[in-house]
């Protein structure tokens, strides 16, 4: 099996996985159940930091422009669940700027959450939520100058626990919203080839060495925040804030992070869904 393959082959089981998961869950939403759906629709661009010692061992710097599509959806319980999409590209030099890598890479996170406790505080009210879920990414960094191993591939998945706080208030009868949430991995599983070791050795010769590697914050100490600030013009909602990303790990003998600082903006929709009668 060659790259190509390998990667096509990853993809399209991450969208089998994402179709079954998600396809009954909105159809029981749809027909059993009441519930409301916040969806946000936002772009992030901003400064990226890249570095994987299988390509090279220098650090790259340059710009990420991400999407995201971020859901919630609630029944009136304590319990509610979290779906978000990420898809990212990036475009990054060396120092001495005569060198360029280009990524790409899509995350996926299904997370369930419990509220905690409410506070009332000054005119506004403060929610504390705690949970956690999957979180998978695949992906790809291509190196434009090597010619040999030009190309790294990721695929990973992780158990991660998650909190949200999130402050509603009003100032003139205007609703806002200032939410916090922080995600961070405590067990995965990560593709990755070993020091030296080249992808004609894994794919074509079938030379497996270690190429899947159970990851902990020891070896892999990542983590995911973002800060948002919600505010409505004309009935319409607007998201704006910061997205800290940091995506690093320590195995094989290699070294590699992203880590991303990004401006968020976009649209954010509030729908209710009714219980279905035959």
């Amino acid at each position: 099996m060659n790259l190509k393959k390998y990667i096509s082959s990853c993809i399209f089981f991450s969208a089998i996985t994402l179709f079954a998961t998600s396809t009954p869950s909105f159809a029981q939403d749809t027909l059993r159940s009441s519930k409301v759906i916040t969806n946000t629709q936002m772009l992030g661009i901003g400064a990226a930091n890249i570095l994987d010692t299988y390509l090279s061992p220098e650090e790259y710097t340059g710009t990420e422009l991400r999407y995201i599509s971020h859901s919630e959806r609630e029944n009136g319980s304590r319990l509610s669940r979290e779906l978000i999409h990420q898809a990212q590209l990036l475009s990054v030099h060396n120092r001495k700027e005569n060198n360029n890598e280009l990524g790409g890479f899509y995350n996926f996170q299904y997370n369930w959450q419990y509220a905690l406790q409410k506070w009332n505080i000054g005119e506004g009210e403060l929610l504390l939520k705690a949970g956690g879920g999957f979180d998978t990414r695949l992906g790809f960094l291509y190196n434009t100058r090597n010619s040999n191993n030009p190309a790294q591939a990721y695929a990973q998945v992780n158990i991660a626990p998650n909190a949200i706080a999130a402050y509603r208030f009003h100032l003139r009868k205007i609703p806002f919203l200032l939410r916090y949430e922080v995600q961070v991995p405590i067990l995965g599983l990560t593709f990755s080839p070993n020091y030296g070791q080249s992808y004609y050795e894994i794919f074509t010769r079938d030379n497996y060495d270690h190429n899947l590697v159970v990851t902990t914050p020891t070896s892999a100490p990542s983590l995911r925040q973002l800060l948002t600030f919600d505010f409505t013009i004309r009935h319409t909602t607007f998201r704006i804030g910061y997205l800290g990303d940091y995506q690093q790990a320590k195995i094989n003998q290699l070294r590699q992070h992203v880590w991303s600082n990004l401006f968020v903006f976009g649209i954010v929709r509030k729908f209710s869904i009714n219980k279905f009668i035959p």
